[in-house]
C-alpha cells in the first residue's frame, strides 16, 4: 500500500492510478478513498492520473488523537500534493471532502490547481446560525454524535438510507452498495469520526470560497437529505466567482454511486474542456 507520514507523524494511505494530468479526490465522512473508485477507474482509463487518500482517522490511515480538524485535513492534503510534486491539479471533494478542498485553497492558494469540483459539499457552512438561516440546527449534529457514540455500527447502517435516498420511491441503490458504505465507515477510529462531525458541520468556509480563482463546477443532488442544498450549493455558487452550478434532479447525497454514469461523463467533460 502507498503511504506517507505527515509532519505530526500520522500515516496517510493513498491510491495513485493512471497517468496524465492529476485529479485529486477528497472523500466524505465517514468514508474512505474507496468511495471514489468508480470515478477513478473511469477517469484513469480516459487519460488522467487519479489520486485519492484516506483522511486521517479514516480507512487505512492512522488514527491520531489530535488533528481531526479542517486545518489539519488541508495540511495533510497539501503534504500529499507536495510529496508527489503535483501541478495543474483538478481537486474534487465530496461532502466533508469539499470542505477539505476549500480549506486547502484558503490556506495554500491555487498555484498548483487549475480546476475544482465541489460535489454535495458542506461548504460554506452546514450549521444554522443567525447569518446562515438555511443551515441545520446544532441538535442535528448532536444527534449524529449520540448515534455514533451509542452504536455506530447500527447508526451507519441506518445512515445509508438518507445518504442514498433508499427511503424514496423507486430507489435503485443495491444492498451491496449500502454494505460497502458500512464497511468503509467501520474502518475509521471512533474518536476521529466524532471529531470530524464538528469539523464538517461547524467550520465556516466562506472566506476560503472567496479565494477560488480557478474554474469551479458545483454539483449537488436536488433531493440531498444530508447536506441541504440551499445552505450549501446555492450559497457556494454565490461566493465563488464564475462557478458553474449543476443540480441533479431528485438525486441523493451519494451521487458518486447513485448517478455514477452521469457524474463520470460530467467530470470527464469538465476535465477535457
Amino acid at each position: 500500500m502507498s503511504k506517507f507520514t505527515t509532519t505530526d507523524s500520522t500515516e496517510i494511505y493513498y491510491k495513485d492510478w493512471g497517468t496524465g494530468s492529476p485529479v485529486v479526490f477528497s472523500h466524505g465522512w465517514p468514508l474512505t478513498a474507496d468511495a471514489w473508485e468508480n470515478q477513478m477507474v473511469f477517469l484513469a482509463s480516459n487519460g488522467y492520473r487519479c489520486i485519492a487518500h484516506d483522511r486521517r482517522g479514516h480507512g487505512r490511515s492512522g488514527q491520531p488523537w489530535q488533528g481531526n480538524d479542517m486545518d489539519t485535513y488541508a495540511d495533510d492534503l497539501a503534504e500529499l500534493i507536495i510529496g508527489l510534486d503535483l501541478n495543474d491539479i483538478t481537486l474534487i471533494g465530496h461532502s466533508t471532502g469539499g470542505g477539505e478542498v476549500a480549506r486547502y485553497i484558503g490556506r495554500y492558494g491555487t498555484s498548483r490547481v487549475v480546476k475544482v469540483v465541489l460535489l454535495g459539499s458542506v461548504t460554506p457552512l452546514m450549521l444554522k446560525t443567525p447569518d446562515n438561516p438555511d443551515g441545520l440546527a446544532m441538535k442535528v449534529f448532536d444527534d449524529i454524535r449520540e448515534g455514533v457514540s451509542d452504536d455506530r455500527a447500527q447508526f451507519f447502517k441506518a445512515l445509508t438510507e438518507p445518504f442514498y435516498g433508499t427511503n424514496r420511491p423507486n430507489a435503485e441503490i443495491s444492498k451491496g452498495v449500502r454494505n460497502a458504505f458500512w464497511l468503509q465507515a467501520m474502518q475509521g477510529g471512533l474518536k476521529n469520526e466524532l471529531d470530524c462531525i464538528a469539523a464538517f458541520s461547524e467550520t465556516d468556509f466562506t472566506e476560503d470560497l472567496k479565494k477560488f480563482d480557478v474554474e469551479t463546477l458545483i454539483i449537488h443532488g436536488g433531493d440531498d437529505q444530508i447536506v441541504p442544498i440551499d445552505a450549501s450549493a446555492h450559497a457556494s455558487y454565490q461566493l465563488i466567482e464564475n462557478a458553474v452550478l449543476k443540480i441533479y434532479h431528485d438525486a441523493p447525497h451519494g451521487i458518486a454511486d447513485s448517478h455514477k454514469a452521469e457524474l463520470n461523463a460530467d467530470l470527464l467533460a469538465f476535465l477535457n474542456n
